[in-house]
């Protein structure tokens, strides 16, 4: 399926997720994807959450590129969310 898949960098901190939530507009749909708090320091270190949305901006093009193809494979979460690992 050949999706038009774009970021818009309005990625956030979400304390009650914990985790870097960053939306997809998935053909005009918006779409929410997320890294949590244990996966930013497993890949990448950090230690708050400020940390963590720089390193989120240091490395935006591969989570996009990991984010864009979770949403292809349709590997949303029950209340539709993309999760990275």
């Amino acid at each position: 399926m050949n999706q038009a898949i774009q970021f818009p960098d309005r990625e956030h901190w979400d304390d009650n997720q914990c985790a870097v939530c960053f939306p997809a507009l998935v053909q005009g749909m918006q779409l929410m994807c997320a890294i949590r708090r244990e996966t930013m320091i497993a890949r990448f270190g950090g230690e708050t959450p400020q940390a963590w949305l720089a390193l989120f901006q240091e490395n935006r093009w591969d989570l996009e590129e990991e984010a864009s193809d979770l949403i292809r494979d349709q590997q949303e979460d029950n209340q539709g969310w993309v999760w990275l690992s």
